[in-house]
Formats: structure tokens, sequence, C-alpha cells
């Protein structure tokens, strides 16, 4: 039998119809799930109560759930069957502090728990083995790194995601990115009496941030700068001897990030050389790489989309934020395409986008998600040529021919 025989034979014993049916039979609990973590946000790596609802239905639905892995309490790997290709779907679920699910992983999460289930109903008739993997701080330190790391991945052949958005759409790249939590250590005075015998923290803050600022236009195209001030003083009537904030960094890669990175530290040690303040540069959560979609998967999630009536925009060469999902695709085939809805112009970390979290279509989106994932994971695993393209990839991996670790950078 030919390869393209082989697979019409497996399509002819339904596993297309059986895995939309395995998430339709779980439609109203994967839209109550939903709901349920946009009702109850939680930030990074305090996202119990949303780990414990996911892992819930996840067992209830067949799936042997490993809680607490990696090192952090709300991280977990649910399993179901026992096949010789394993389909990796990452489940994200924190939230943004003070606006909720305002990058949509309520919808991230509901939709990669939907897809499992849908892989689940053809698990043996593929001979699959479907994992969920949960990744805490995604929106923070970078969860999936730290899960990489504890080798959490090391069985998957491939991974998969959707991720919410006022649009669909697949290919796309993002930033590697890289932050620093910056302190400024000076000395307190009396503002008025004799503010010439204290060391102004925030000045050191003010310096750097002007610095960045003129830095802008001589960075890498593509590089971005991002800097937030969380304290700075306590009195208006004493110099603040204290400044604290963080600074996050970003490029097209990981190799123009470095270069900025020493372009921005040369512009906070400005602001300690001007003030006489003291300057901590400490590494923040993860560093992030660039996302590297594979493209055989993409091909195959486009189909799957389109095939449930949405048109994904192809986004090729083009740039969205930065997911640490990133490096999990530098580790394994993986996608991360986005699954869009209505927001009324509202674009991700606003509280405008978070209110639409739980509209219809945003419930539309989380079936629609874990269908064409389901539909992507059950092509590529009725394809010979592509289950041993797979395999084949994990094989070289697991003998150390292939690694895509990115080293956290020094501060």
């Amino acid at each position: 039998m030919n390869p393209d025989e082989a697979t019409r034979t497996r399509e002819d014993k339904g596993w297309r119809s059986a895995a939309l049916a395995g998430v339709d039979a779980w439609g109203p609990r994967l839209r109550e799930l939903s709901h349920s973590l946009h009702a109850e946000p939680e930030t990074a790596l305090a996202e119990h109560r949303s780990a414990a609802k996911i892992t819930a239905l996840l067992a209830e639905a067949g799936f042997a759930v490993e809680r607490g892995v990696a090192g952090m309490e709300t991280a977990f790997i649910a399993r179901y069957g026992r096949g010789e290709l394993h389909l990796a779907l990452c489940a994200e679920y924190d939230a943004l502090p003070g606006l909720g699910h305002a990058c949509g992983h309520n919808v991230n999460g509901a939709a990669s728990v939907g897809a499992a289930l849908g892989l689940a109903a053809v698990a043996d008739a593929l001979d699959l083995t479907v994992e969920v993997i949960g990744t805490p701080a995604e929106e923070d330190t970078g969860g999936k790194v730290l899960l990489l790391d504890a080798g959490v991945f090391d069985a998957a052949a491939a991974a998969m995601m959707v991720h919410a958005s006022p649009r669909d759409t697949v290919r796309a790249t993002s930033l590697a990115v890289g932050s620093w939590d910056v302190v400024y250590r000076g000395s307190p005075s009396h503002a008025a009496l004799a503010p010439w015998q204290g060391v102004n923290a925030l000045d050191a803050f003010t310096v750097a941030h002007t610095a960045l600022g003129l830095l802008r236009q001589q960075l890498p195209p593509g590089s971005l700068v991002h800097t937030v001030l969380h304290e700075a003083g306590t009195a208006v009537n004493i110099i603040p001897a204290l400044a604290r904030g963080r600074c996050e960094m970003r490029a097209p890669d990981a190799e123009q990030l470095a270069v900025v990175r020493e372009r921005v530290r040369a512009c906070f040690e400005a602001g300690a050389l001007a003030t006489g303040a003291t300057l901590e540069l400490v590494p923040h959560g993860q560093e992030f790489a660039d996302m590297r979609q594979d493209d055989a998967l993409s091909s195959a999630y486009e189909r799957a989309a389109r095939a449930l009536g949405r048109v994904p925009q192809d986004l090729s060469g083009s740039t969205m934020a930065s997911t640490d999902m990133g490096n999990v695709s530098r580790a394994l085939p993986s996608i991360h395409p986005t699954i869009g809805y209505a927001t009324d112009g509202a674009e991700p970390h606003t509280a405008a986008f978070a209110a639409y979290g739980t509209s219809p279509q945003a419930d539309a989106a989380v079936l629609d998600g874990a269908k064409a994932l389901a539909l992507t994971g059950a092509q590529v695993a009725a394809d010979p040529g592509e289950r041993r393209r797979l395999l084949d990839a994990l094989a070289l991996r697991r003998a150390g021919r292939t690694g895509t670790r990115v080293e956290p950078a020094p501060a």
C-alpha cells in the first residue's frame, strides 16, 4: 500500500468526524471552562484555581494528570492514550495584573483542552498519545522555558496551541524578549533644607529613561524597549533613596537582542553615573526566543481552519509580540496561530479586549480553535510521511543531535 492509499484508509475509518464529535461532545463544558477562567483571573504562578479547573475536566475525561511539574505548583501534564506519536497541546491560563484576561488566555486554555478531547477520541485509531501541558506565567517569567528545561516536552513530537486575537492568522513569527528588574539606590535627605546631601534614585531612573528615548532612533529595525517605574520615593519632601522598575527589551532574534541589551545597559549605567546612585540589573524570568512556525503543521492547521469556515491571514515574515512558545518552537516542530473574534477594534492587553473574552464569538473561537487543532493533529498522525518526519525529528532530538535552548542573558 502506498502512502496515499494508507492515508485514505485512515480517513475512511472516520477519524475526522470522530475528532470533531469529540470536541462537540464537550462543547458546553469548554464554554463553561473559558467563562470560569475569565471570571476568576489569576496572574503568573498563582493560577491555582485555573489549573485545578482544567485538570479536573481532563481527569473526568480519562486523562492521567500529573500536577506541580517542573517545580511550579500550577504547571501540569495530562496524558491520554499509548500511541507512538506524542502530540502536545500547550494550555495557557495566566492573566495580566489589573486587567484580567486581557490577552485571552481563557480562550487559549479552553481551546487546547478541547483539542485534546477531540484527539483523545481518535487516539487509538491513529496510534496517538495526547498530552496537555499546562504552561503557567506566559505573561511574566515564561513557564514553557522551565518546562522545556525540566524535560516535560521530551516525548512530544510536536507542540500546538492557538492564541486569542481580533483576527485569524498563521505563520507569524514573534520577537525575542528579555527583561531586567532595575533598582537604583541613593541616599535620602530633606528636599528643602539639604537636597545637596541626598543622592536622588528617581533622577537616576529619569536620566536612564531619557537616554532610552534618545537611543530608540539608533536601535536595529524591529527592536523595542519598554520600561515601567514601580517605586520612587515615599514622600515629596524627601530625596528618593530608592527607585525600582522593570525594563523589557525585544528584537527580531536572540542575536539582535544581545546587541539591544548592551545599548540599554549603557543607558541605565548613565543614570547611575550622572547621579551617584548605585545600579542593580537583575534578569527577570526567562528569555523568550523568536517563534519559528513549522510550515507543514501550519499548512495542516490552515486547511483545518478553512474547512471550519475560517480564512486565516498568512503572516509569513510578519511578527507578533513575544511568547515563550518561541522557545518550544526552537526545540520541536510547533505552531502558534491566532483564532479571531470580534472586539470592536480593541487589541490585546487592554481592558476593552478583556471585555469580549466571553462573547458568543469568543465562545465560537474556543470551539473552532479546538477543532482546528484537533484536525491538525489528526491529519499529521494519519499522513505516513508527516508522521515519519515528526518521529524522525524526535529521534534526532533524543540522540542529542538537535537542540535550541536559549541561554538566559547575564545581567
